[in-house]
């Protein structure tokens, strides 16, 4: 059969699967993986910089560290899949966009795609350089030419990069406040291999006229179509239909029931002032501190006022004795933004309240909250950028250290957090677009928390497979 590809014009916030040039795989390894470390002397993953051996990784500088933490990653990667072509990725480290309280940690992408190829499952249908080749049995395109390119954040943790926050390169998932390393080359290698559609979701439009392997599982649930069946202009809609967009694959759909939690965290909102605010809201969930449960926390919501405009609180900072005398036994209504969700929560902490609501800064549905702090020992949730304005509003007749707004935080009902009614799991679409991030990830509302979300969560395991994670049945579903 004729072979055609199309190489990518640019890479999307997704990514790759690496090791060692001349790494040994491990033992009962399915599929070789090989990195091309593409850094100059000194710098990225050549940085030597001293460095003290932490988590089971034994190097001594900084460059060793980040090359043998990728190197376990593509090693659980490489027991993981199946194929008789190695994988190829040509990697580096470099500075990325980033802010005090955000930073990109990495960007990678299929170098690039293929379609009706030998033995390819089905015609006319791009699929990932990577698993074409497995598919082919054989390299596609230029022998040993890397599949995957991928670039990480050398700035993290630097002054303007996600102020205080590092890479943690043990080997042992240990990394407390930090970010760890393996786990955001996991989710990027998973990306790298397939996890991903090479449609436009902002446009609609396949790439060079053909469906990607994804659009024959991806169903937008007000038309019942696959994306593939789709017209460009309902799939854009679809990518920004919130709750609206789910995988068909049967094997993600099987383990739903084995790795998601059955209920959905809500905000329940009454109280003699709570007027227009009252009812249920729909909540993100944080990856740190305690996780709601069926067993509501019930408290009196009171905002956090630290701002000039004295209808805004970012709990940057310790509380100001006015708004400890305010959340002290109750729950704390704090805005999103300029720092992480841990430091508001923990601040709240410290001031006595017994629970957080995040009341987010942008139009869309409420936000997962990242992060981690294993001090933080409060529940937090967040809403959306319209009910945190409707809950402000019934607040402004508050009294110094009562409101008449009252939240009760808890998980209801039997629905699977972060799949629909018929167990099919929910991918990211949220309303506006995000672009490297909306249609490949599964949807922040899943619980527990996925590798494969847009964000990485501090509870994450290095589990690719159920009970844990459903990462690799959606590969499996796709041909891996």
């Amino acid at each position: 059969m004729r072979s055609d590809h199309q190489r990518l014009n640019s890479l999307a916030a997704i990514a790759a699967l690496a090791a060692l040039v001349g790494a040994a795989a491990p033992a009962g390894a399915a599929v070789q993986i090989v990195i091309n470390n593409t850094n100059a002397a000194g710098v990225g993953f050549n940085d030597t910089t001293p460095a003290t051996p932490v988590g089971g990784n034994t190097g001594t500088t900084l460059g060793q560290q980040r090359l043998i933490a990728f190197t376990y990653a593509a090693n659980i990667w490489g027991a993981t899949l199946t194929s008789s072509v190695p994988i190829v990725i040509n990697a580096q480290m470099t500075g990325l966009t980033c802010t005090s309280s955000s930073a990109t940690l990495g960007s990678a992408g299929a170098t690039s795609t293929f379609a009706n190829f030998a033995n390819a499952p089905k015609v006319n249908t791009n699929y990932s350089y990577a698993l074409a080749n497995k598919l082919a049995g054989a390299y596609l395109g230029t022998l040993n030419a890397a599949q995957i390119s991928a670039n990480f954040n050398s700035n993290l943790g630097n002054t303007g990069c996600l102020d205080g926050t590092y890479w943690y390169l043990g080997l042992d998932n240990n990394h407390g406040a930090n970010i760890d390393f393996v786990t955001v080359l996991l989710h990027e290698m998973g990306h790298g291999v397939g996890f991903q559609t090479f449609t436009s979701g902002s446009s609609g439009a396949f790439s060079g006229g053909r469906p990607s392997i994804w659009d024959w599982y991806l169903m937008g649930t007000s038309t019942g179509l696959l994306w593939k069946d789709m017209s460009a202009a309902q799939r854009v809609a679809s990518a920004i239909s919130v709750n609206g967009l789910v995988w068909t694959g049967p094997l993600v759909t099987a383990d739903v029931p084995n790795v998601l939690r059955q209920g959905v965290a809500t905000a329940s909102i009454s109280g003699p002032a709570s007027g227009g605010a009252a009812g249920t809201k729909a909540v993100g969930e944080a990856s740190f501190g305690p996780a709601v449960t069926t067993t509501p926390l019930v408290g009196q919501l009171m905002p956090v006022v630290d701002q000039a405009d004295g209808n805004t609180g970012l709990a940057c900072d310790p509380l100001s004795a006015a708004n400890r005398n305010a959340v002290r036994g109750n729950i704390a209504l704090i805005d999103r933004g300029t720092c992480t969700f841990a430091i508001k929560v923990k601040n709240a902490q410290n001031a006595g309240a017994i629970g957080v609501l995040i009341a987010n800064n942008a139009a869309g549905a409420a936000p997962g909250l990242g992060g981690s702090d294993p001090t933080v020992v409060i529940p937090a949730l967040s809403v959306s950028q319209a009910d945190g304005i409707a809950l402000k509003a019934a607040l402004k007749a508050r009294a110094r250290t009562t409101s008449g707004v009252i939240a009760s935080m808890a998980i209801t009902g039997t629905q699977y957090a972060g799949a629909d009614p018929l167990n099919r799991a929910l991918l990211y679409a949220p309303n506006p677009f995000v672009s490297g991030s909306s249609v490949s990830h599964y949807d922040i509302s899943a619980f527990r928390n996925q590798l494969m979300e847009p964000n990485i969560n501090g509870d994450l395991t290095h589990s690719l497979l159920p009970p844990e994670d459903l990462t690799f049945r959606l590969l499996q579903d796709t041909g891996w």
